[in-house]
């Protein structure tokens, strides 16, 4: 009697404990995704709301993201990145470079002339990172989902094109990143550090001459209603400069994901999603460009014979990075080499 009361008694524990599991594993988790450009941007329109449909269809619906645009939980663009480690948003999207100088292994993507399109050299970026393990040192606070960068950056302008070096001075211009701050003040002009949000009141109210911008925010910032001059480089040459970006989660909301939804986070993370979001940058410059185009902007090509004095003439920035980095325990000539690399070999030229 005993004996089939235990064993009856082992039965509806076990239906129990199938019937706990299985609550669990169907678990629904609503994620807050958190950024600072508005729902009308690239970044929330193309990326980030696929991106949440797609972890959705994949779980089965069990994943659910309530996307935040525009700052709108507070704080600015700069702080995203601790909003993620700290579980104020479960999930961010930001530049490491709004927090100047904490993230400066990763900045070695914003040198000038790096890149030549978003697509393949996110992709080295993200194997930059993991080879460099900075997943475990610069990020060791979240959990990296994908890294990338932006389409080409290029200079817009208020008064007139930049046809040459000399053009730069007495110009104030808005530098995107700590690089390009340095760049520009190489090249003779006035930086002014600011996050894309302040473009456009900083242009209206002329508190800067021009922008260094990529052509795929140029719509969400309205900049091509306000300047009239758009300065790119040769298009057979390396970038000017582009930004790095991480999409980035919260550790501790990772780490309480049952390990089903762990995969379809992972899924969608990676070297591939990191250059799918670039090729989203690439293709979206097109159309950004054409709004320029159709309200009368004049466009003028720097040549490459031109971008090798500026070249030469921001060759310090590169020093000033390795010293930088090298003195906060990173091998900078070695980074560099293996950013280059990855570079060439995933976005030659």
């Amino acid at each position: 009697m005993s004996k089939g009361i235990s064993a009856g008694m082992r039965v509806v524990a076990g239906a129990a404990m199938a019937l706990a599991f299985g609550a669990v594993s169907a678990e629904e988790v609503t994620l807050k995704v958190h950024h600072f450009l508005p729902p009308g941007s690239t970044a929330h329109a193309k990326f980030i709301t696929p991106w949440c449909d797609k972890i959705n269809k994949e779980s089965a619906g069990r994943l659910k993201c309530q996307i935040y645009p525009a700052m709108q939980l507070g704080g600015t663009p700069a702080q995203l990145i601790d909003q993620a480690r700290d579980g104020i948003a479960d999930i961010v999207w930001t530049l490491p470079g709004y927090s100047p100088g904490r993230f400066p292994a990763v900045e070695v993507f914003e040198l000038p002339f790096m890149i030549k399109t978003a697509e393949l050299s996110s992709r080295a970026l993200w194997e930059y990172v993991t080879v460099n393990k900075l997943d475990q040192t610069e990020f060791k606070d979240v959990h990296p989902i994908l890294f990338h960068v932006h389409d080409s950056g290029q200079l817009h302008l208020v008064k007139g094109p930049i046809t040459q070096q000399s053009n730069f001075r007495g110009l104030k211009l808005r530098a995107p990143t700590r690089q390009t701050n340095k760049f520009l003040a190489a090249l003779g002009a006035t930086p002014v550090g600011m996050p894309v949000p302040q473009v456009s009141e900083a242009l209206s109210k002329g508190v800067i001459d021009g922008a260094m911008l990529p052509w795929e925010v140029v719509p969400a910032v309205k900049a091509h209603e306000l300047v009239k001059f758009h300065s790119e480089g040769d298009p057979k040459a390396r970038a000017l400069y582009t930004g790095a970006f991480i999409f980035a989660m919260n550790k501790a909301k990772y780490d309480s994901l049952p390990a089903d939804l762990k995969q379809v986070i992972d899924a969608n993370g990676g070297a591939d999603a990191s250059a799918w979001v670039g090729k989203v940058w690439d293709e979206s410059a097109t159309a950004a460009r054409k709004l320029a185009s159709d309200r009368g902007n004049q466009f003028n090509v720097i040549p490459a014979s031109e971008l090798k004095k500026w070249e030469t003439a921001g060759q310090h920035v590169y020093d000033s990075w390795v010293s930088e980095v090298s003195g906060k325990g990173y091998d900078g000539k070695a980074l560099l080499k293996s950013a280059q690399d990855l570079i060439q070999k995933h976005d030659p030229i």
